[in-house]
C-alpha cells in the first residue's frame, strides 16, 4: 500500500542473502529440530561464519558495525520463512547490545568475537518462578564472598537458556529495600559449579527455540563479572534497553501477520469451494482486504518507531504501544487466516497452524500486553 523508505539497496542485497540462508540451511531442519525443542549448535556457528550474528556490534569486536535496519531485515527474513526456532534476535539484539554498552573492555573482548561467531550463545535471564514482568520483586541474589559473588535462585522461560554459555543474570545485590537500586546484571559463564539447566520446557508453540529453566546454588563468579560500573544500575540498564526490545517484538509480529495473510493469499486463490475460488467470495476478500489495511497501518507506525530508535528517541510508551497493538493484530490476523484455510488450517503440516501456535506467546513475552498498557496509562 505504502512504499516503505527504511531500506536502500545493500539492505536488499543482505536480505537475498538472509532468504536463502533460512530456506536452504535453517527450515529443512526445522522439523526435527522442534521435536529435540531446540536447534542444533552447528546452525549457529554457520550464521557466524556467514555474518549473520551481532550485526550492530562494532567490527573491532567481530561484529558488523550495522545499524539496526540491517537487524530488522533479519528479523523479518527469519519470519517469513517460519524459522521460530533460532534464538538470534535474543543473542545478537539483547544479550550482545547489554555487553557491548554497559560491559568493561575486558568483558567485550572476551565474549562478543565469540558471539559474533557463534562460538558463544548468550541468554539472559529475568523472570523468574513466582516473578513475572515485576522485576523488581526478584528473588535471585549474588552475596559478595571475598572477591567473588555468591548467586542462589533460579529463573524460568529463558530464551536460548538450554545452549547458554554466556547468560546476563538479573539479580538482587543490595538490601536498601528500594527495588530498583537494589538489582544488578551479573555475567555467569555456563559450566560454573552450582549452575545447572533444566530440560527445555514443553510449550504450545515455538517448540524449535529452546527454553529452560535456570538454576543457580552457591555459584561463585568473580566481582568482575559485574555489569556497569557499579552495584544497583541493573534497573537503569534494562530500562535503557526494553525500548529496543519491545521493538523488536512488534518488528517480528507485523513480519509475523504478513507472512500469514501471504501463505492465505496462496491457498484461497488455489482451494475451490463450490467451483469457485475461496478468494472470490466477497465474505473472504473483505476479510483479506481488512488484514492488508491493518497490516500497512501497523507496518507504518512501527516503521516510524525504527526510524526513532535508530536517533535514540524512542520512547518507551510507544514502544509499549507498538508491542501490544502489534502482538494483538498478529493473533487477531492468524485465527483468520486459520479460518479461511477451513479444516486444514488446523493439519500441523501447514504452516499457517504453526503460525497459530507460534504466535500466541507474542502476547506475553517482553512483559504482557496488560503491563504494556499499564505503562502507556502512566504517561496519560
Amino acid at each position: 500500500m505504502i512504499p516503505r523508505t527504511l531500506f536502500g539497496p545493500e539492505h536488499e542485497e543482505f536480505r537475498k542473502s538472509l532468504r536463502r540462508f533460512f530456506a536452504e540451511e535453517v527450515m529443512p531442519h526445522h522439523e526435527r529440530w522442534e521435536e529435540q525443542q531446540h536447534v542444533d549448535r552447528a546452525i549457529w556457528k554457520r550464521a557466524g561464519e556467514l555474518g549473520f550474528l551481532c550485526l550492530t556490534i562494532p567490527e573491532e569486536y567481530g561484529g558488523m558495525g550495522a545499524d539496526r535496519v540491517y537487524s530488522t531485515v533479519l528479523m523479518e527474513e527469519q519470519t517469513y520463512a517460519g524459522a521460530s526456532g533460532v534464538g538470534f534476535s535474543v543473542h545478537s539484539d539483547i544479550i550482545a547490545n547489554y555487553i557491548c554498552n554497559f560491559g568493561t573492555e575486558a568483558q567485550k573482548r572476551e565474549w562478543l568475537p565469540k558471539m559474533a561467531s557463534g562460538e558463544a550463545i548468550g541468554a539472559v535471564a529475568m523472570t523468574e518462578p513466582g516473578t513475572g514482568s515485576d522485576l523488581q520483586s526478584i528473588k535471585t541474589r549474588a552475596v559478595k564472598d571475598g572477591d567473588d559473588y555468591v548467586i542462589n535462585g533460579s529463573k524460568i522461560f529463558i530464551t536460548n537458556g538450554y545452549l547458554s554459555d554466556i547468560v546476563v543474570l538479573v539479580a538482587k545485590t543490595g538490601d536498601s529495600g528500594e527495588g530498583a537500586k537494589d538489582i544488578s546484571l551479573i555475567l555467569v559463564e555456563a559450566g560454573r559449579p552450582g549452575f545447572t539447566k533444566g530440560k527445555p520446557l514443553k510449550k504450545v508453540g515455538m517448540k524449535g527455540q529452546d527454553t529452560c529453566e535456570l538454576f543457580f546454588e552457591n555459584v561463585r563468579v568473580p566481582q568482575s563479572n559485574l555489569l556497569g560500573t557499579k552495584e544497583g544500575m541493573g534497573f537503569v540498564m534494562l530500562m535503557k534497553e526494553l525500548a529496543w526490545e519491545r521493538l523488536i517484538i512488534a518488528i517480528l509480529s507485523v513480519a509475523g501477520a504478513q507472512a500469514a495473510l501471504n501463505l492465505t493469499l496462496d491457498y484461497t486463490r488455489g482451494r475451490k469451494v463450490f467451483g469457485k475460488p475461496v478468494a472470490s467470495y466477497q465474505n473472504s476478500r473483505f476479510k483479506l482486504a481488512e488484514m492488508k489495511s491493518e497490516i500497512a497501518i501497523g507496518q507504518v507506525f512501527v516503521d516510524r518507531c525504527i526510524e526513532l530508535q535508530l536517533k535514540n528517541k524512542l520512547a518507551p510508551d510507544a514502544a509499549a504501544a507498538a508491542k501490544y497493538w502489534t502482538s494483538d493484530l498478529l493473533c487477531k490476523v492468524v485465527d483468520e487466516c486459520v479460518q479461511l484455510h477451513g479444516g486444514y488450517g488446523y493439519m500441523l503440516e501447514y504452516p499457517i497452524a504453526r503460525a497459530y501456535i507460534d504466535s500466541r506467546a507474542s502476547k506475553i513475552y517482553g512483559g504482557t500486553n496488560e503491563i504494556m498498557k499499564e505503562l502507556i496509562a502512566r504517561t496519560l
